[in-house]
């Protein structure tokens, strides 16, 4: 019985171009999607624009149009980035949508007729110049903590220090530079610290919806027992603000972050007008369809707390799992635009790479974790042509043209297919790679030399293995380890292209006698390249389509790997389906993002609004003198103790060894980025002559460095291997 499956990927923000951290996620998400639909389940992927707020008011603003023509603009540069790299979805809407605004506001009236909605009175920092209310991120200043200038209102990228906007000192608008007035104004909350969303949330998160990790770091945000962390959500914004009015409360918007996800439902309600489907079996309570999120782990906040808490008590389902993916770096490094890095998906296109290869780079880099990935350019050009073209392409551009000249492109009858015994396969990796894919290691044994050998000398055996392959490959796409199934299928076109070095068709083509053999061995190495298109066909599903016209099949489903091509059956004239990539295209691609993508003032707006994975760096300081940087007395530290701090939300306790008889007292703001048991041991670098700061926890007597851009996240600074506590760094 097919599985009934919707699946969503975070909604980019209207205000910017799609880029390469971008395309991680909906690469990602395309691929599971293929992998359902080949299997014949009923899988829906649907997604929008995110296209509510003030960045996309002002932009619109200073663009002389209105945001409807923007966010419509914007749409359609979306659309033909995703349709560029072949992410195919059932439905592209927008949050600017009467579907949206109705599923907006029944989650609105339900949650307040539930008794978790709250009006109260709050101050804020309002601009006199533009007659608006200031977002955070519209207000900036010297950081209350350490003095720093050109801070962002609710955090400092100098010292990582999180606080209020009104603890801002010398505050200003990054809208108009005016000084902004504190106004008091009536907004509405969602009551996430009521008991029955705290209850509801620490049981949904531990059941298995959320990933290990993840899961992990919800926990230290909930807190356990009757401890109450999570403070309750500020769902509103003022006039002037573009998006949805609030029902009954005339110049109050919805914050753009309640209606971004309720735009999954309004996108697709728009399929189900389309096509007849029935909304209420995939979000009603007790739906028997399973509901996934693709997102960064930039906003598991949102989607692991805000939401499930929403849609639990407004009366519709939860998410069956969500699925977090980590950060996307370029050569090891931060997506730079000075350095070139920061690679629209347009620019990458418009070089005339394959997008594909994209796509097979990053499958072979997913495993299903939050973990970071890399994009290499070196490592991309060497494993894109030894995997495809090397590999995968050579066997049928070794063999085709046998079949075509000398068999009239008839393929030979090949041994009788069996139904393999699942759970049994030969050419499968090594226990320790199965651990993720949850394969019992006693099923599979690592493929070694004398068995190989046999392998490739008895073509049956051969063929039965690449058919058993589908099982193992079964698993591990369905759990998202792309880069474990792209190593087991190279695994396969190694064993295929062996077997065609030994046979030597072309030596056989030349002896008359030998003409059945040839014809074998040419017909079993397309059969292969068959089996192997199958498996790769959710990652490269536009080459898969030209092997399908060049192999003479219809579209391949992932049950055709348990049967062979008839006897008879005629293939079209091979033509070369993939040509290497050139470092030329690369080298290139860099320069022109250099010359087209140089910061701009407003450039942290120009990518995923409160989703965005990459951001531009942030401005550089004033100049100082080398006088100056030699005051600072930076040192390395060994982190000899770690610890929470009651009472604290963002505190962690570290104790600090720097060479000194005596150990340090350091109060970091990183609790909600680090497992202090995993800081224990662990070497940084610290200021050791700031000045001693008295808090109410105790006294703090340096600071550690720790990196931060736009988006959440703190990363504590590491020195090279053999530093030891007490070097000073210079």
């Amino acid at each position: 019985m097919s599985r009934k499956i919707l699946v969503t990927s975070a909604l980019p923000y209207a205000n910017g171009s799609i880029h390469l951290g971008h395309l991680v996620e909906y690469i990602q998400s395309d691929i599971w999607v293929r992998f359902q639909k080949m299997l014949g389940n009923i899988c829906y992927y649907v997604c929008a624009d995110d296209t509510h707020g003030t960045p996309v008011m002002l932009r619109a603003e200073k663009e002389g149009i209105t945001p409807e023509k923007l966010i419509d603009r914007v749409w359609h540069e979306h659309k033909a980035d995703f349709d560029g790299f072949h992410v195919e979805f059932d439905n592209y809407g927008s949050t600017h949508s009467v579907e949206t605004k109705h599923f907006s506001e029944t989650i609105y009236k339900n949650l307040r007729n539930a008794g978790l909605i709250e009006k109260r009175s709050i101050e804020q920092f309002y601009d006199p110049i533009k007659q608006m209310f200031l977002p955070d991120r519209f207000i900036k200043g010297e950081c209350p903590k350490c003095g720093a200038k050109d801070q962002y209102g609710d955090n400092c990228e100098v010292c990582g220090a999180a606080y209020a906007p009104t603890e801002v000192k010398n505050p200003y608008s990054a809208v108009s530079g005016a000084k902004p007035e504190l106004r008091d104004s009536d907004h509405y909350f969602f009551k996430l610290s009521d008991l029955r969303c705290q209850e509801f949330l620490r049981d949904w998160t531990t059941k298995g919806t959320l990933q290990p990790e993840a899961a992990n770091k919800m926990q230290e945000w909930l807190g356990s027992g009757d401890e109450n962390k999570l403070s309750d959500w500020d769902i509103s914004r003022d006039a002037p603000y573009f998006g949805f009015e609030i029902p009954d409360a005339p110049g109050k918007y919805f914050y753009v972050w309640l209606d971004a996800p309720v735009g999954y439902m309004g996108s697709f309600k728009q399929l189900c007008e389309k096509d007849g489907i029935n909304f209420d079996d995939y979000w009603k309570p007790g739906s028997d369809a399973e509901l996934y999120h693709f997102i960064g782990k930039d906003i598991l906040y949102f989607h692991a707390l805000f939401w499930p808490a929403m849609l639990e008590n407004a009366g519709f389902r939860t998410p069956t799992r969500l699925f977090a993916h980590g950060f996307l770096t370029v050569n090891g490094e931060k997506m730079s635009k000075s350095r070139g890095t920061f690679i629209t998906a347009d620019s990458y296109i418009k070089q005339g790479l394959n997008p594909e290869y994209l796509r097979y780079y990053f499958a072979a880099k997913l495993n299903g974790t939050m973990e970071d990935l890399d994009l290499n350019f070196e490592d991309f050009v060497a494993k894109v042509n030894s995997d495809l073209i090397g590999k995968y392409v050579n066997i049928a551009s070794r063999t085709a043209g046998f079949i075509t000249k000398q068999f009239d492109g008839e393929l030979m009858e090949m041994p009788e297919s069996v139904h393999p015994i699942f759970g049994q396969s030969v050419i499968a990796l090594s226990n320790e790679e199965t651990d993720r894919a949850d394969i019992n290691p006693q099923s599979v044994n690592k493929l070694d030399a004398s068995y190989e050998d046999h392998l490739i000398n008895n073509s049956r055996e051969l063929l039965h293995e690449f058919q058993l392959a589908s099982h193992d490959l079964k698993i591990i796409y369905e759990n998202r380890d792309f880069a474990k199934a792209s190593r087991l299928i190279m695994r396969l076109a190694d064993v295929a292209n062996k077997y065609v070095s030994e046979e030597k068709p072309w030596e056989l083509s030349k002896l008359g006698i030998q003409a059945e053999k040839l014809h074998f061995a040419c017909s079993l190495s397309i059969n292969l390249v068959r089996i192997l298109t199958i498996y790769l066909k959710p990652v490269l599903p536009k080459l898969a389509v030209q092997v399908e016209s060049f192999l003479n099949v219809p579209p391949l489903q992932w049950s055709d790997a348990l049967q062979t091509l008839p006897g008879g059956h005629t293939i079209n004239p091979y033509q070369h389906l993939m040509i290497r990539v050139d470092q030329k295209q690369i080298d290139t691609m860099i320069e022109a993002n250099k010359e087209t993508l140089a910061p701009t003032a407003d450039s942290h707006s120009q990518v995923r609004h409160a989703e965005s994975q990459q951001h531009a760096i942030a401005p550089i300081a004033e100049t100082i003198s080398i006088d100056d940087f030699s005051k600072v007395d930076l040192r390395v530290a060994k982190i000899v103790n770690a610890e929470h701090v009651e009472g604290a939300d963002k505190l962690l306790k570290l104790t600090l060894d720097i060479g000194e008889e005596k150990s340090r007292t350091v109060f970091a703001g990183i609790k909600s980025a680090y497992d202090p048991e995993k800081l224990k041991g662990r070497m940084t670098v610290m200021v050791a002559n700031l000045a001693p700061r008295k808090m109410k926890f105790g006294l703090s007597e340096g600071m550690v460095l720790a990196a931060s851009g736009d988006a959440p996240g703190l990363f504590i600074l590491s020195p090279d291997d053999g530093a030891q506590p007490g070097m000073r760094v210079k």
